[in-house]
């Protein structure tokens, strides 16, 4: 019974922490790796209105342009590197990458 009361309120933390990031605009951005970054990347941004809650170039591109592009791809990490205000920068998460929309390019 003790164990349900704890879980419950760890949820809640976790729940009102999520909240409050999206609320306060930080989103996720999950940058497929490519020639200039070829590890990947995963940043935690905020200052960049009109993103998802998690987003990629790739996803970017594809919602503007209709496909994805090289050109593209390094024109939007870079204009999200300068405008934006990077929090965290986490290793590539291809989970994430998945979770943003991007079109899946390898297949």
């Amino acid at each position: 019974m003790v164990w349900v009361k704890i879980i419950c309120f760890l949820f809640g933390i976790v729940t009102l922490a999520i909240g409050g990031a999206w609320a306060a605009g930080v989103r996720v951005v999950v940058i497929q790796p490519i020639g200039a970054i070829p590890e990947g990347r995963t940043v935690l941004v905020t200052g960049l209105p009109g993103l998802n809650p998690i987003d990629s170039p790739d996803a970017i591109c594809q919602r503007k342009q209709g496909g994805v592009s090289l050109l593209c791809r390094g024109i939007t990490a870079g204009a999200i590197a300068e405008n934006g205000h990077i929090i965290a920068r986490l290793p590539y998460s291809r989970v994430l990458f998945r979770l943003s929309g991007a079109p899946d390019l390898q297949q």
